[in-house]
């Protein structure tokens, strides 16, 4: 497989009144193309830091990083944030169609792509709502089908399910897999939820507490396509189990920080 993101011993310090404060210390990973990687840890290990070295909208203190592009013109990655970043003065056909009208891509173009993702994720009779006549969950798959429209290599996400509630985020995670399946988009995807990653990802890299490394990672063995029926199986919880054994270390490590 070909690799297209490799991160070498980065590191992020901050400054603080305290003194400088790192957030993350010689974190390594290589992601291979199509692959769909999730990264759990404790709060604060520094994870959401990573994805926005990845993404371009921090700096690395120290550390090399490197993408791998295989078409120049094209967009490399797009960022979907637990927030809900979208344009309030914007209908729903309009924001999915941003990342395209700022490519340039003439209004017809965008506009069907925009029409079909929007179909892709379930909000066909609301192309011409505004974000404040949607539900949370709405507007989620408003900044999903805006990243997947982007056509993107690398899509990186933030937590982009974490806000929701239980019922609309399995909902999501089904349409997340399905819509991923279709496209196998290179994915970094940031998670507090085990099961989640299970369900998600090929693999799953576990950070250690506060300042965020590498401690391991695990295979996921279940094939594709997946749906949420997988949850239920003895596998499934079985490494789950085994997931959280190794994170329940690093986050009382976390807590005795903070005690």
């Amino acid at each position: 497989m070909t690799v297209k993101i490799e991160a070498k011993d980065l590191s992020k310090v901050y400054p603080s009144r305290n003194g400088p404060m790192c957030a993350l210390r010689d974190f390594s990973l290589r992601v291979e193309e199509g692959e769909f990687v999730c990264i759990v840890g404790p709060s604060g290990c520094g994870k959401s830091t990573f994805l926005r070295i990845l993404g371009g909208l921090l700096a690395p203190s120290s550390g090399e990083i490197k993408l791998f592009p295989r078409n120049e013109k094209a967009p490399l990655q797009n960022i979907v944030f637990q927030e809900y970043a979208i344009f309030p003065w914007k209908t729903v056909l309009d924001n999915v169609a941003f990342g395209l009208e700022m490519r340039g891509v003439p209004r017809k173009e965008r506009r069907e792509t925009a029409h079909d993702w929007i179909r892709k994720v379930g909000l066909a009779k609301f192309a011409d709502a505004y974000p404040h006549q949607l539900s949370g969950g709405m507007k989620q798959r408003v900044s999903i089908a805006r990243a997947f429209a982007n056509d993107p290599e690398i899509l990186l996400m933030d937590e982009p399910l974490g806000a929701l509630d239980a019922q609309t985020r399995a909902i999501l995670q089904g349409e997340l897999v399905r819509l991923w399946e279709a496209s196998r988009k290179t994915v970094v995807y940031i998670t507090h939820s085990i099961e989640e990653s299970v369900l998600l990802g090929d693999r799953i890299v576990l950070m250690t507490a506060h300042p965020g490394t590498y401690k391991t990672e695990y295979a996921v063995p279940f094939t594709r396509p997946r749906s949420f029926e997988l949850t239920s199986a003895p596998e499934f919880a079985r490494l789950s189990y085994a997931i959280w054994q190794e994170l329940e270390v690093e986050v009382k490590r976390t807590m005795e920080k903070q005690s």
